[in-house]
Parts: C-alpha cells; structure tokens; sequence
C-alpha cells in the first residue's frame, strides 16, 4: 500500500482520515488545518499528485521516486526537503541496516516518504497525536519528531558497534586474517554510520539559523537543540570508533607480518638445518666413495694389471685409500661441512 496513513489536523488534533490524495485535498481546504500524508515507496501517479497539489519542485519529485540519496535539507521557495538516514543493529547478525526517509514541509502540510522499513512512522504519527500541544506547532513538529525518532534510534547502533569493537579488542592478539577482515568490514559500516549522522550537523545549523526568517516556535527550536545535542555526541562516538578501528588494523597488520617473519624464520631455520644435514652426508659420501673407487679398480678380476705381482701392493692400496679419506675429511672440516 502506497499511501500508509493520510490524515488533516486542526490544532493539533486529527479532524479527518481521508480515503484518498484528492479527498485528502479537499478536506484540507476546508478546514485550514495541516495534512499529513505518509507514503511508502510510492509510485510517479502518487508523488506527481502530492507534487501538482501542493506545488512541489521537479528536482524533489525525482530525488524522493529514486531513492539512495546522502542526507540533506533543501529549500524551494516555502517548502523544505530533507533526506535523513536512519539506522538500527541488527544483534542476531551483528551488522548495521540503513533505512532512509524523505519530510517534504509546506505552510500547510507534510509529507513524508520512506523507502525503508526504518524509521517507524507510525509510531512517531501515534506519539505526536498523543501531544497535540506539539502537533499544533504545525508542519515543523513532524520534521522535529522524525528527526528526533531517527536520533533515538542511534544509540542502539552505537551500543551494538562498541559491543563488537571490545570483541574484536579481545580477539585482536588471538586471530590473525579472520580478524583483519572483521575489522574491516566493521570500519565499513562505521564509515557508512557517519555518512548516514554527520551531515545531520549542518541540517540542524540550517534549521537554527533560519529559525528565525520563518517564524518557528520557541519551543520547538528548544527540541530541535535537544536534538543537534545528541546527533554531536553520536558523531563523536561514531569518529571515537572509526579512529580505534584504524588503530586496530595497524596493530593487527603488525601482527599479522610478525607472524609472517617469525614462520619465515622458522622455515629458513629448518631449511638452513636440513643444508647442514646435507652437507654432512655429502661429505661422508665422498670420504667413503674414494676408498671405494680403488677398491673397486683392484677388483676387477683382469689378468694384467700394476703392481699384481708387488709385494706392497695390498698395503700401499690400504695406505691410499686410508690417505684419501683423510684428506677430504680435513677439507670437509676445513669448509665446516663436517
């Protein structure tokens, strides 16, 4: 359904619910009060109506069909357009889910468009009827109880990101990639939140400075300043979060390459072992091969070979290949292969 709720007020007091936008129309001109239409990712017929009743900017028409706009107030004339960005965490998945909602203001109406299932008009429509001294301030009190809804809703998000900023405090020194990714995906929702609440600063400047040329209430410029009070501590939270998250990757890139240098010490000492174990055998291998060259010579059974008939000939084998062994075990020894 398009048109979620759609209702007229007379001094803060709901007077009408009509069934339709031209109904709507009719009974606001005759009882001169204040339509409030809600509407719910509505099409081009909905909004265009809304647009040639209440003579609405092209340019706000577009933004508030398309959607996926940064948060913003904008002025056309007597009418005031503002995106706002709420957001809620979810526990069961740990993550941040965005929602977005358009407050279209006029001298005798407000609209307010939402393509998300956050914020909860409704209840911010129930709370204002339930003050119909605020209500009666007229088309301002809408805007000051969504953006005040949209703020109350933040520190829920804050907790939850404080939450998993301390468990990834935690496991920082215990995991190595999986905590890197963790980071980062959580430094992206952070950045995200203060996408969605920084610029909320200079809405709330706008609207305190021309509170004034367009005659809002006292008292309602006392909540909205109640309001920029706790979007500042927000922000501060959000920037707190997003500076130990950016500490927390440096440390755990830290890590991350101490382990590295530390495997590959490891490695090269195994392997620099493995060398020496190497070289030992290589070098007995060669002590033990000469001896068996001559050895192996002297046996082969031919009839004539030196030294067959030589008295010293066994002897002077033994010598040489006791003497060859020597030799290339102080060499070895000399290289500390051995």
């Amino acid at each position: 359904m398009v048109v979620v709720d759609n209702a007229v007020y007379v001094r803060g007091e709901r007077v009408a619910t009509p069934p339709s936008l031209d109904d709507t129309y009719e009974v606001l001109h005759e009882k001169k009060g204040m339509a409030w239409i809600g509407l719910y990712r509505p099409d081009a017929d909905e909004l265009h109506s809304v647009a040639a009743e209440f003579g609405l900017h092209d340019l706000m028409i577009e933004d508030a069909l398309r959607g996926h706009q940064r948060p913003k107030l904008e002025r056309y004339g007597d009418t005031l357009f503002g995106v706002f960005k709420a957001a809620r965490y979810l526990d069961a998945e740990e993550r941040l889910e965005f929602g977005e909602v358009h407050v279209v203001l006029g001298p005798d109406f407000a609209i307010t468009v939402r393509h998300s299932e956050t914020p909860d008009i409704g209840a911010i429509r129930r709370r204002l009827e339930g003050d119909s001294r605020l209500l009666s301030l007229g088309p301002e009190a809408v805007l000051y109880a969504v953006l005040d809804e949209i703020v109350d809703g933040y520190q829920p998000v804050i907790d939850g990101l404080e939450n998993d900023i301390d468990e990834i405090d935690d496991a920082l020194f215990a995991e190595g990639r999986e905590s890197s990714k963790r980071i980062y995906a959580l430094s992206r929702e952070v950045i995200e939140f203060q996408r969605a609440t920084k610029p909320l600063i200079g809405i709330f400047e706008s609207l305190a400075s021309g509170s004034d040329k367009y005659d809002v209430d006292v008292e309602l410029r006392r909540y909205l300043r109640d309001v920029h009070d706790h979007v500042l501590r927000v922000v501060e939270r959000a920037d707190a979060f997003r500076a130990v998250l950016q500490n927390a990757l440096t440390v755990n890139s830290a890590l991350v390459g101490q382990r590295q240098n530390e495997e590959t010490r490891r490695l090269s000492e195994a392997s620099f072992a493995q060398s020496e174990q190497v070289k030992k055998i290589s070098s007995w291998a060669a002590i033990l091969f000469a001896p068996t060259l001559i050895g192996t010579v002297y046996g082969m059974n031919f009839r004539f070979m030196p030294e067959l008939d030589w008295p010293l000939g066994y002897p002077f084998a033994l010598i040489l290949m006791f003497g060859m062994g020597v030799v290339l075990f102080l060499v070895f020894k000399k290289n500390k292969w051995l």
